[in-house]
């Protein structure tokens, strides 16, 4: 209490001397410097050309040093795993692993089906994708394979260019599954070497800035929009309904309408087993949550569920008895390279390049944050690089676009991963299964897998409540994110992604126009200077008017600017000028007056001399010598 009380008159005094500091600190404001043309600068400071550095030039050098640097640079893994502590990290990497693969496994199968593609695809697009991210992402702590966002747009390119309708037989309507699948495949696998290559090319290019461009209110209500539309496409698995393939502006609307449309015809055995799953997984989460600290490893839910549920659909016969859609047939072993179709790029570029840029802003946008937290630098133009040749080299093993998965990558992260050694560790789980296990799953429900992607939809679906964050915070960013879901929502992904770039871009360009202008006075006793409308006891500085601007000033806005400042100045630079002219021109005409009546008086006086010094200045005229003036006329 005695020290407190002792700091009061300490601090009082602190404060006191601070001040009177101040107060000897404040001047009179004389700002004066002589007027310099352009050319007067150039001499006074000496200028010169700038020796310019041509960053081709350097391109071609060939020595040992560069040639290893552009080998670490572009495949990393030789940069970190000859460091990797294996004592400290091996054990982290193995569990996170081994916690990874065990989602893997259900989210291949399920996104797969969100793809319109067999599952076992899925399980694909989890191992090669992977294992090459491994050798030349940047990351460490991302985990990349399928993800529900990307599998959607791959649905809808699938869908509508490979539609149930275009694979019935003649005589009756049963669809012909097979040709089907192997269309669909076909469009997947070709899809996903388009996008590898737009990224790589990208990357080469250093094109990765381009994700700056995709701010986050963007990013978030695409993605939110994207999670309905995921939400939409599995409840003919739930509800085990039969519905048209729609494409294009309005997909989601008529899909809605056919299923409202078609409830009717629900299958009871697909409803029940969607609900169970769905209770199960919750409650297996809910506990996950509440048990965190005390679980090594978090309960997996998704891997018992997909267990469980395939044991009792072959031991009650779900499909014969209850018509419950399962899965089907699944190969084993790993198929075969095939080459891509050139004869599809020209249908597939356009949604290649949209899947390009969004699976890149997820990507991106996560291993920015993962980074951040642990203290060390993603490289986007490599990320780029490293995303494109996962999707080229799976498109060539037939697999589909792919990109980051935020759940998995928090479970690669809170299980102990410290580097891609837990992917690799994954892909080569995820390669057993394949190889072995996959084909036990073949009686496993169809509805159990949306009811997987339904309850893996809560963290993109809880972005909804950005509405009101950002209601209170930019309402700007709020009606970017509002474009964005909503014309995600009616126009499909590809061309919802279109406008809401382009909206953008477009209020960036709005921004400029109209930015916020200001003029600012000094806080008493401070040299801080802030806008006099915003706060009432900044004064303004007596002679000196400072005016800012929250943009910069270029052929756009510069005559918004100019009004701007004759209206907060109080000045009319154009009345001051135009003011300026006719007395210049009132001065020029008396002038040509006065010189007439000296030349008069000049030739009146031929034999006095006159000397008359006029100076066209001021208007003024002297003469220095003025006998002729008082000469009488002839």
């Amino acid at each position: 209490m005695e020290l407190s009380e002792a700091s009061g008159p300490r601090d009082t005094q602190v404060l006191l001397a601070t001040t009177e500091a101040m107060e000897l600190r404040r001047r009179d404001y004389h700002v004066e410097r002589p007027l310099l043309n352009q050319e007067q600068l150039e001499e006074l400071g000496h200028w010169g050309s700038a020796t310019r550095t041509h960053q081709w030039r350097t391109w071609f050098q060939c020595s040992r040093a560069r040639a290893r640097a552009l080998l670490l640079q572009h495949l990393p893994v030789l940069a970190w795993l000859p460091q990797y502590p294996v004592r400290d990290w091996l054990l982290g990497d193995l569990l996170s692993g081994l916690s990874v693969a065990i989602m893997q496994l259900p989210q291949g199968l399920a996104y797969a089906l969100l793809a319109g593609l067999p599952p076992v695809f899925g399980l694909y697009s989890s191992f090669y994708p992977v294992f090459v991210y491994f050798l030349f992402g940047t990351s460490r702590h991302i985990s990349v394979g399928t993800f529900a966002v990307m599998s959607v747009m791959v649905g809808s390119v699938t869908e509508s260019l490979a539609p149930d309708e275009a694979f019935l037989l003649d005589l009756n309507s049963t669809v012909n599954k097979m040709a089907r699948d192997l269309e669909r495949v076909r469009l997947a696998s070709t899809l996903s070497v388009l996008v590898g290559l737009f990224q790589v090319g990208l990357g080469l290019v250093h094109f990765g800035f381009v994700v700056t461009y995709l701010s986050e209110p963007l990013v978030r209500g695409y993605t939110t929009a994207a999670a309905v539309q995921v939400f939409v496409s599995q409840l003919k698995y739930v509800f085990g309904l039969h519905l048209s393939s729609f494409s294009g502006p309005l997909s989601l609307i008529y899909t809605v309408l056919e299923v409202c449309w078609k409830l009717p015809q629900s299958v009871v055995g697909a409803v029940v087993t969607a609900f169970v799953t769905g209770v199960v997984l919750v409650v297996v989460k809910l506990l996950n949550d509440k048990l965190r600290r005390h679980l090594p490893l978090p309960l997996p839910g998704e891997l018992l569920t997909l267990i469980g549920a395939t044991g009792i659909s072959y031991s009650v016969r779900l499909k014969h008895r209850f018509g419950v859609d399962v899965v089907g047939p699944i190969p084993a072993g790993l198929v075969p390279p095939e080459a891509p179709s050139p004869q599809l790029f020209a249908k597939l570029v356009g949604n290649a390049f949209a899947i390009a840029v969004v699976g890149f802003a997820i990507a991106i946008s996560l291993g920015k944050i993962f980074a951040l937290r642990h203290g060390y630098r993603v490289d986007s133009n490599q990320e780029l690089v490293a995303l494109g040749l996962s999707n080229l080299i799976g498109g060539i093993f037939q697999c589909f676009p792919v990109s980051c998965s935020m759940s998995r990558s928090l479970v690669q992260e809170s299980t102990g991963g410290n580097t891609q050694v837990a992917g690799a560790t994954a892909s080569l789980f995820i390669l057993i299964i394949i190889i072995k296990v996959g084909e036990l799953f073949q009686d496993l429900p169809k509805a159990v897998l949306a009811a997987i992607i339904i309850v893996n939809l809560k963290g993109m679906l809880m972005q909804l409540t950005d509405i009101r964050s950002l209601w209170k915070a930019n309402r700007v960013d709020l009606l970017i994110w509002l474009v964005t879901f909503v014309a995600t929502i009616l126009l499909n992904l590809d061309l919802g992604l279109a406008v809401a770039i382009a909206f953008s871009l477009l209020l960036v360009v709005v921004r400029t126009q109209l930015p916020h202008y200001s003029v600012l006075g000094q806080v008493p006793d401070t040299d801080i200077y802030r806008d006099v409308a915003e706060y009432s006891e900044a004064r303004e500085v007596p002679g000196v008017k400072v005016f800012r601007s929250s943009a910069t000033v270029y052929f756009a806005n510069a005559e918004l600017y100019s009004d701007a400042l004759k209206q907060r100045c109080g000045v009319d630079v154009d009345y001051l000028i135009s003011q300026k002219k006719k007395l210049l021109k009132k001065q020029e005409l008396k002038l040509k007056r006065l010189q007439k009546e000296l030349q008069k008086q000049a030739a009146a006086s031929k034999d006095t001399p006159v000397s008359i010094d006029v100076n066209t200045s001021d208007g003024n005229i002297k003469s220095n010598n003025m006998e002729g003036s008082k000469a009488e006329p002839l």
